[in-house]
């Protein structure tokens, strides 16, 4: 028929939903689009059963007479001249689009658009034809279309192509209806647009902590536009091997938002702040930067409503909103979505040009989206809460929280897998990330009842899986041939079971070059730290395949232990020689090395390394919760005094301890991991769950920094270096009674807190002498005799000031015995 809007030009559709309840598709379309301008308005239809086809470019005035349209009566409109939005004449058409790729894709025709939602019973696509211009921050308009379930629906994946959009810069969101039954674990609400989780980019707030805009919505956005990225003709990834690797865990934005970076402030705190500071990174030492999320998230989040944490700025990140764009406000100068992809790339670029690969700390064990309490409905929830989440349907379907944010994602539900191996796979494919850290891994190893498997299909198990694109291409053909629809319904009840795949992150083809380390834990209480789920990686090169490494862990056994043994406590030596010597004890079983140990003493949540040996309490005040939160197990001492002292004989002690552990952590064999700002001694006064302050507290101080340049930092790289210069502290199998001599004969001295051994270097002599000490008195230890025509040479006394407690060159020592200062350490290295 002959669309009464634009007659001659378009044709008019019936209404998708019309063969449903008015309840259930309330509101489902309807065309909103009130321009930007004040001074242009398009007023279009807009009855109960809603519109056809909208032409965006308007030219002319158009008189709508009073009529029907789909056998309902409509009044008399008025469509007003406007500017043009697209530059071209072309009306929106529709047509049904296809169901892979999930997202929003470039198609023939148009923009495909596709989402999954098992449960649903309507959907609409909603479209914001100008964005956000000037800065607004939620869009005046939007074209709402409702896609028919008999022509828009392929299995549980609802699809529409539409053609006339830009090729870039359209803002998208669904309003998804379904059952109501909360107790049935549903979570439909049509009031609300919502992301898709399949977007690549996220149009949100443009600043960082932007608290004018603090309840900003968040769309999906694409960019089918630009150029391809130019990595640049020399360009190549570094591909490090996982023994010589020196992790360095950072958080983008607080890397460069204090002042004393000295950088523009359009460029502090944004992926190019991070280019800006690589030099320091390469003095410094270190081949890999572990970034804390850099998913969208709303960093606003606690500021929804009133609450305890409603004066906080989440700056950590672990709260993902969208699992495949890059925050946007780490862009520059505010420059949102697309600038944020632009720059991610070029941060990547520049730090694989120096050598130095990019770890991205990633957060699939839950979403922004809360608790039963205080719903955040931003996607998940409104697109399919029952099958995006491990929910108690025993108990009204309330979210099960092994998380310890509200909500957990139901990880090895098949779409959800399928999701974060899609996401990972994005991550490496258009970001050319070198692995991934995994936040509370252990809840990849949860069924979605949230009992643990001993074989989880997202870490092993082949699956059976859609491959979306042989469907669709299948759908596309069938329907050219005119084959019956009842052929093309049959196909789609298939589902999901069209092609077998491996589908686990450990062999997937695409994941196999990359670093995987998992966080072996959960707060429900699955503690799998030596137990991670570690069967062989395939490594595919052409059409052969090998076996390669496997998963690799955060050991938090190793964190705890060195802790307890440097602080003096009892009974620790054989563990601490254990922790040191690689955790095999841990990770020798299923042909796993010492490599797969992520050694560390401190991380982002927890004492900095300052605060380590400066508090025996955390001290959590700021945080609002009463100092509930945050481990009350820190394994810490204060050396004498709670904080901030000026006593010179507990500010010396405190300085020793922190070289002992960067000393241990870099002499240990495994894959140390240290974290940004213990370089100068960062202090976070004692706040050990820092994730809600952007400030200081968190902020790099560089100012900090270039004062203690010639001592503290000066030690940290001096000994980055040292490890990188001998092999035999990273060795890539575990140490036999040939690698190394323990020069102790009292291992059962549950008092004894003294530890001397010799690693030994059978191809080239350089043996290296260790001792520690966490006695608060001298030890006089014996020193065996260096190799045959080699001598020692102290390269470490923690004890001594700097420059003489790290020389690189080596002070000689021919005597025969060391007095070993209380809570120091000394390493001796043979050389000619």
């Amino acid at each position: 028929m002959e669309s009464v809007l634009f007659p001659g030009r378009t044709q008019a559709i019936k209404h998708p939903c019309s063969s449903f309840s008015s309840l259930s598709c309330r509101n489902n379309v309807r065309f909103l689009a009130s321009m930007p301008s004040s001074t242009s308005r398009l007023r279009v239809l807009r009855n109960e059963m809603g519109v056809a086809f909208v032409n965006v470019v308007v030219r002319e005035r158009y008189m709508v007479k009073p009529g029907n349209v789909f056998g309902h009566s409509v009044e008399e409109s008025l469509v007003e001249k406007v500017t043009p939005m697209l530059g071209t004449d072309v009306p929106l058409k529709y047509s049904p689009g296809l169901a892979f790729p999930l997202g929003a894709s470039e198609a023939e025709n148009g923009i495909n658009f596709a989402i999954f939602s098992r449960h649903a019973s309507c959907v609409t696509l909603c479209l914001s034809i100008f964005g956000r211009e000037k800065g607004q921050e939620i869009c005046d308009g939007m074209v709402e279309i409702a896609l028919d379930p008999q022509k828009n629906k392929t299995g549980d994946v609802w699809h529409i192509c539409v053609e006339g959009l830009s090729r870039s810069g359209i803002l998208y969101g669904y309003r998804i209806d379904g059952p109501q039954e909360k107790e049935q674990g549903h979570g439909f609400d049509n009031s609300i647009v919502l992301l898709d989780p399949y977007a690549k980019l996220v149009s949100g707030r443009k600043w960082f902590g932007d608290v004018a805009n603090k309840m900003s919505k968040f769309l999906g956005t694409y960019d089918f536009e630009s150029m391809p990225f130019d990595w640049g003709p020399d360009y190549k990834l570094p591909n490090i091997p996982e023994t010589d690797l020196v992790i360095y865990e950072m958080n983008v934005r607080a890397f460069t938002a204090d002042e004393s970076s000295g950088l523009d402030p359009d460029v502090r705190g944004s992926y190019l702040g991070v280019i800006e500071k690589i030099p320091h990174l390469l003095e410094l030492g270190i081949n890999a930067v572990e970034l804390l999320p850099v998913f969208e998230f709303d960093e606003l989040e606690f500021q929804r409503y009133q609450n305890p944490r409603d004066h906080m700025i989440n700056t950590w990140g672990y709260s993902t909103l969208n699992f495949f764009a890059p925050m946007s406000r780490y862009a520059s100068a505010g420059g949102g979505p697309l600038v944020a992809s632009h720059e991610f790339k070029q941060m990547v670029k520049a730090l694989h040009n120096a050598g130095i690969e990019v770890i991205l700390d990633v957060v699939y064990n839950h979403t922004n989206e809360a608790n039963d309490r205080h719903p955040y409905t931003t996607s998940f929830r409104g697109t399919d809460n029952k099958v995006y989440y491990m929910l108690d349907l025993d108990n009204g379907a309330k979210y099960l929280n092994f998380s310890g944010c509200g909500n957990t994602l139901n990880c090895n539900h098949p779409v959800v897998m399928e999701l974060i191996l899609d996401s990972l796979r994005h991550w490496v494919n258009e970001y050319h990330v070198d692995g991934f850290r995994f936040d509370l891994a252990s809840i990849l190893c949860r069924g979605t009842d949230g009992s643990p498997l001993n074989s989880p299909p997202l870490v092993k198990v082949k699956i059976v899986f859609l491959d979306y694109k042989i469907y669709a291409q299948s759908c596309s053909m069938l329907w050219q041939s005119e084959v019956s629809q009842s052929l093309i319904l049959l196909l789609s009840s298939l589902s999901f079971y069209l092609e077998l795949r491996d589908r686990a992150i450990a062999k997937d083809a695409v994941l196999s070059r990359c670093k995987i380390i998992a966080e072996p834990w959960d707060c429900g209480g699955l503690y799998l730290v030596g137990k991670f789920p570690n069967w062989d990686r395939m490594a595919f090169q052409g059409s052969l395949s090998t076996m390669s490494s496997r998963w690799a862990e955060w050991n938090g056994k190793y964190r705890d232990d060195i802790r307890r043994f440097m602080k003096g406590d009892c009974g620790m030596k054989g563990t601490f020689a254990t922790r040191i010597s690689g955790s095999a004890d841990l990770y020798q079983v299923n042909k796993r090395k010492p490599q797969h140990s992520i050694n560390f003493v401190i991380a982002h949540d927890g004492f900095t390394l300052y605060d380590l040996v400066s508090y025996n309490f955390k001290h959590n005040d700021a945080n609002g919760e009463g100092g509930n939160d945050g481990s009350n197990d820190n394994f810490s001492w204060n050396c004498g005094v709670e904080g901030e002292t000026e006593d010179v004989d507990v500010i010396g002690l405190r300085s020793r301890q922190m070289k002992n552990f960067h000393l241990a952590l870099m002499i240990s064999q495994g894959t140390p991991m240290m974290l940004m700002g213990d370089e100068y001694g960062h202090t976070r006064y004692g706040n050990n769950n820092s994730y809600g302050h952007d400030t200081s507290i968190n902020h790099f101080q560089w100012k900090q920094l270039e004062e203690r340049r010639g001592g503290h930092f000066r030690f940290f790289c001096e000994m980055i270096k040292f490890r990188h210069k001998h092999p035999i502290l990273r060795r890539d199998r575990f140490l036999t009674k040939s690698d190394v001599a323990w020069h102790e004969d009292n291992w059962s001295n549950h008092e004894s807190k003294f530890l001397a051994f010799t690693l030994h270097d059978d191809q080239f002599g350089g043996d290296i002498y260790l001792a520690f000490n966490a006695h608060d008195y001298y030890v006089k230890a014996a020193v065996p005799s260096p190799p045959h025509k080699k001598r020692w040479h102290r390269v470490v006394d923690t004890n001594l000031e700097s420059p003489k407690d790290f020389v690189p060159e080596g002070v000689p020592f021919s005597d025969t015995s060391y007095n070993i200062a209380s809570y120091s350490a000394v390493l001796l290295e043979a050389k000619p």
